[in-house]
Order: structure tokens, then C-alpha cells, then sequence
């Protein structure tokens, strides 16, 4: 390469100017790094040969890599008009707009490329990524698809892999890519390495496999990966994560806090910090220090939001709707005109268990799912997937459910049996329970699929519900938002109710009330009236649900390590510490609280 820049160089201008010569010259300078050299090459090859669209592409690769992104942006524009079905152009194009931020755009053009080229990988695993940024979970999966049959990956890339299939359940999948993962030699692959470890033990610990997760981290040097120099904080500062959240699980909240902290201070990639200052606030919660937990969790959430910036710049607004589902309604008149339909009874119906996020559905479904008669599916959006396909054929939700006809109603429960298949293949005779705390937004199509079936509602008391959900890092644009304050959260928790309740009243569903402080109090009670509502005449299974939790593995849900310690008081009134920050939202709960029994 040096040779071609040396003699293009050499020759004189008229022949210099030559196109070949020229485009020689522009790879060979691109290839031995010196781009800004290289841009301005293609800078003067798309003046003297505007049509043709590989130039302009090589100009927005060039200066994007010289830091001028405005210029490859319109670049890879025009590249694009000239050549509209290059998936390649699409992939490099998404390229950039991640690198800005831009990932909305960023996730549709690689959807433009894998479009034009489906098996093009690389442009599927980009897509993938900013599908996970984004919360698009379906797109994020369509772009998966087969991602166990992939050619083995660079680590960099298998890396990215796990930690979606890891928030996906995947985890076998994704031992199986890290296994499989491409090494370069020298530094480069060794750090890599520690990552893969480190990764390795965080997956065994999304699993409840303590023992193996801390197996893995005693692989690392953890003493020379300290020493690194400064250069390599975003190695550390990933390993560091890992070491604080297997800390925090055994209990070392202090060590956990300090890994945390130094993660803050040090990473230079924005999901690590978000992730540490949750991290941070979680261990000083539970080292009672609670003026530096709020602090944390208060940096928490700008530096979360300054992510949604990009994606959804519309929820940002205080008042912006994050739970649009909440302001769908039946009323009794137009419930009035649903014709009666054939449908399913009560025992070949599901459990739906409901209730706002953090109010302790996880623990009840683990319950549940731990008796032999009964599975669940860990937490699934199908009955939202059936309202999206009622909108996709022009039927608008809720008003057309009621001229839903026979054969419209059982289509629609044979949709929904198939995604559930495609999650619980040996389902057989076993009652499903579907678990999702916002399906209580969704009652008119349940009501209007299931009308026999059992609901549980559960109920914790509204103050640390919205605790819980505003110390938690949720994945859904639309719930971070939501999450991002105390008012905004207290405004959304009290519409989600007043639907539930409007609802209950319009359909009057067959409702169990699971509260949590009185199970917490009175177990053994309350598994009794469980059992009685569902008609299990055994009931000791249930009582054995942290076992089961624990030997099931991987729960999607953040409460994936609670759930295996069994039932505990020190949930209870947890938000009391916070009472001040508390104070200007109770005129907004207070009605709320009272209708559901609980007090300020």
C-alpha cells in the first residue's frame, strides 16, 4: 500500500488526476489509516464523476472515519439516490447514524439492507442493535432469526450477540456464540478474552448460577486488569460491572458500591454509566444511605434520558403519554352491543396475572407456574401482538371488538395458542398463565377471547411500586420515560388504575386481589385462597416457589433474583426512607390509594 501512495504520488499532475490512479490512491491511503488524505481523493473523484455511486460511498466511509460526519452523511444520501438497492450502502449509511446517536434511523436502514440482501449478517446484527436500543423486541428478533445457525463471529460482535440473547432468555445461544467467538492475536484478543469470561459469568448469574458465575470471574487477573492503563477503562469499567453486580447479589453492597462508582467516574460509553449509577443507587439503598441512593438515581435517569433523545425525543415532554393503552375505554353503554360468541371456559382459558410493573406479579407467577398443573411463559406481550393485529387489518381497538364475529374471535385465540406454542411447545394439558403487569391495560380483548377466564390482580401499595419502578433501568423507551420521575410516575399509575377499575366494572372478570403485604404477613392464608380460585387442591407446590424459581433458571423480569429468596417484610413500606421526595406526589396518589385500600 505504501508503494501505490509513493508512485501515485510521484506522478505528475495530468496523470495524477487519472480516475484509477486516483481511486488507487484514495483505498491505498484509506487502508493505512490516513483518511482525511483519502477523503479528499473521493472529494475530487465524485466532482470529476458525480454518477457514480462506489465514489460517493468511499467518500462518506473516509470522512466519516476523519470525523466530518455532516459530509458523510449527505454522501452516503447521494450514494444511495444513485444506487437505492445497495444493501451495503444501507449498512455503512445505518453505520453512521449509530455513531450519531440517530437510532431510529439508524435500525431502518439496516432493515433497507437486509431487505435487499436477507442474508446479509452484519447488517442483520446492526439491526439487531439498534432494535435492542430502541425496544423494538420484534423487530430485534426478526433480525435474529436463525442467529444460532451464524457463521462464528468476531468477539466484538459475539459479545453484542450475548447481551441481546441474554435479555432475550437465549442464554444457551449465547454460550454457544462466545464459545465460537473470533479472536484477533496480541492485546486486542486477550482483552477480549476477559470480556468473554466476564460475560460468560454474567450470564450464569442472570441464571441464579452463582457458583459458576463466580468460577468464571476467578478465571480473570483481576490485579493486572487493575493495572491497565488509563487507555483501557471501557475493558475494565465492563468487568468492574460484572464484579459489582455478582457482588451485590452475595451481599457486599459496599464493594459493589465502590466498583459502581469508580464505573461513573470512568466509563467513557454511555450504557455502562447508566448502568452503574443504577448500580450505585441499588447498593446505597441497601446500605441505608439513602441522600446518596437518591442522588445516584437522580444522574441515573438524565443520562438515561439523554438516550431516549434520540429515539423518542416526544416522550421527554413531562406530560407526554408513555401509557397510550391507558387511554382506551369500554364504557357500559357500548359494551352493551358486544354480541354473545362461543369461547373457551374457564378451565381451558388462561391465568392472566396483572398489575402495575414492581407490584410482585414475578413472585406470584413463580408461584403459580412451580404446581405441576399449571406453566407460564416468563412475561410476553401476545395479547398487545393480537390488539396490533386487529390494527393491521383496519379494525380499530377497542370499539371493533364488539362487531367481532365467530370466526374472527377464534382466529385470533388460534394466533395467540401458536405464539404461545412457539415459547411452550409441550404446553399439553397444563393450564398457561400469562403473566404481564400492563395486560391489565388490555381487558376488553382478554374479556372479549376469555370472558370465564381467572384474573389475579396484583396489589402492593402504590409508594413503593413507584420506588421500585424509579430505582429500575427498564429496556422500553416508553417506560423509561414513564419512570423518569416521581410525578410521572404517580400519573401514570394512578390512569393505568382508573382504566382497570372503569373496566372491572364494565366486564366484571372473575378478579382475585393478591397483596402483597398481606401474603408477606399471612402466606400460608393466601395460598390457600390461591389455591381455592384456581381450584388446586394441593396446594403445597406453591408454598416451594423459590425453589422452583431457582432451579427454573433464567426469569426475564427484574426480579429474577428476589424471587428465589422467598417472602420477606423488607419490601414493605421500603419507601418510607424517601418520604420527602414523596411528599409532593401524594396529592396525586391519594385518591387512588384510598379506592385500593392502602394509606399515606
Amino acid at each position: 500500500m505504501a508503494a501505490v501512495i509513493a508512485m501515485a504520488q510521484s506522478l505528475p499532475a495530468p496523470e495524477a488526476a487519472h480516475e484509477t490512479v486516483r481511486l488507487l490512491l484514495g483505498l491505498a491511503l484509506h487502508a493505512n489509516g490516513r483518511d482525511s488524505e483519502a477523503a479528499a481523493c473521493f472529494r475530487r473523484l465524485v466532482q470529476e464523476y458525480p454518477a457514480v455511486p462506489d465514489y460517493w460511498n468511499n467518500l462518506a466511509i473516509t470522512a466519516q472515519l476523519s470525523g466530518a460526519l455532516a459530509e458523510a452523511g449527505q454522501a452516503f444520501g447521494q450514494a444511495l439516490k444513485l444506487s437505492p438497492g445497495n444493501a451495503q450502502f444501507h449498512h455503512n449509511h445505518g453505520l453512521l447514524l449509530a455513531r450519531q446517536g440517530r437510532w431510529r434511523e439508524a435500525r431502518q436502514c439496516q432493515f433497507d439492507a437486509v431487505e435487499h440482501a436477507p442474508g446479509f449478517i452484519d447488517a442483520r446484527l446492526q439491526g439487531a442493535l439498534a432494535c435492542h436500543v430502541c425496544g423494538d423486541l420484534p423487530g430485534e428478533e426478526a433480525m435474529l432469526q436463525d442467529v444460532a445457525h451464524w457463521p462464528p463471529q468476531p468477539a466484538e460482535q459475539a459479545l453484542s450477540l450475548a447481551t441481546m440473547l441474554s435479555a432475550r432468555g437465549e442464554q444457551s445461544v449465547a454460550f454457544d456464540l462466545l464459545d465460537k467467538a473470533i479472536l484477533s492475536r496480541g492485546e486486542e484478543g486477550l482483552f477480549h478474552a476477559w470480556r468473554i469470561t466476564a460475560m460468560r459469568a454474567s450470564l450464569h448469574e442472570r441464571g441464579n448460577r452463582l457458583d459458576k458465575a463466580r468460577a468464571e470471574l476467578a478465571l480473570l487477573p483481576l490485579d493486572a486488569i487493575a493495572a491497565l492503563p488509563a487507555g483501557h477503562e471501557p475493558v475494565r469499567c465492563r468487568i468492574w460491572s460484572v464484579r459489582a453486580t455478582l457482588l451485590a447479589r452475595e451481599g457486599e453492597h459496599g464493594d459493589a458500591a465502590d466498583l459502581w462508582q469508580y464505573v461513573l467516574d470512568h466509563a467513557p460509553l454511555a450504557e455502562l454509566r447508566v448502568a452503574a449509577a443504577f448500580g450505585l443507587a441499588a447498593a446505597r439503598d441497601k446500605l441505608r444511605q439513602h441522600k446518596q441512593a437518591w442522588e445516584a438515581l437522580q444522574l441515573a435517569h438524565v443520562l438515561q434520558c439523554e438516550g431516549v433523545r434520540h429515539i423518542v425525543p416526544h416522550l421527554l415532554d413531562e406530560h407526554a403519554q408513555s401509557l397510550p393503552m391507558a387511554g382506551h375505554r369500554v364504557t357500559r353503554r357500548a359494551h352493551d352491543a358486544w354480541s354473545a360468541l362461543p369461547a373457551p371456559r374457564a378451565g381451558q382459558s388462561p391465568v392472566f396475572v396483572v398489575g402495575f410493573p414492581r407490584s410482585g406479579t414475578t413472585l406470584l407467577e413463580q408461584m403459580i407456574d412451580a404446581h405441576p398443573d399449571f406453566r407460564s411463559m416468563d412475561e410476553r406481550a401476545f395479547i398487545y401482538d393480537l390488539i396490533e393485529r386487529m390494527e393491521h387489518v383496519g379494525q380499530a381497538y377497542p370499539d371493533d371488538l364488539a362487531t367481532l364475529q365467530a370466526d374472527e374471535t377464534r382466529m385470533l385465540r388460534e394466533a395467540y395458542d401458536g405464539m404461545v406454542a412457539g415459547v411452550l411447545p409441550g404446553l399439553g394439558h397444563a393450564r398457561l398463565v400469562d403473566k404481564n403487569p400492563l395486560n391489565m391495560l388490555s381487558l376488553p380483548m382478554m374479556a372479549r377471547l376469555y370472558p370465564e377466564a381467572r384474573f389475579i390482580l396484583c396489589l402492593r401499595h402504590p409508594c413503593d411500586v413507584l420506588l421500585s419502578c424509579y430505582m429500575l433501568p427498564f429496556r422500553s423507551p416508553s417506560f423509561m420515560t414513564l419512570c423518569s420521575s416521581l410525578p410521572r410516575l404517580a400519573r401514570g399509575y394512578v390512569q393505568a388504575f382508573e382504566q382497570w377499575l372503569s373496566h372491572v366494572e364494565v366486564f366484571a372478570p372473575r378478579v382475585l386481589e393478591w397483596r402483597y403485604e398481606s401474603v408477606v404477613s399471612r402466606f400460608d392464608e393466601h395460598i390457600a385462597r390461591l389455591g381455592g380460585f384456581l381450584g388446586i387442591e394441593d396446594t403445597a407446590p406453591l408454598a416451594r416457589f423459590a425453589e422452583h424459581a431457582k432451579a427454573k433458571g433464567y426469569i426475564s423480569t427484574p426480579s429474577y433474583a428476589q424471587v428465589t429468596q422467598g417472602i420477606h417484610r423488607n419490601a414493605v413500606g421500603r419507601w418510607q426512607a424517601y418520604r420527602e421526595h414523596f411528599e409532593p406526589v401524594l396529592p396525586i396518589l391519594r385518591p387512588m390509594m384510598e379506592r385500593l385500600g392502602y394509606e399515606a
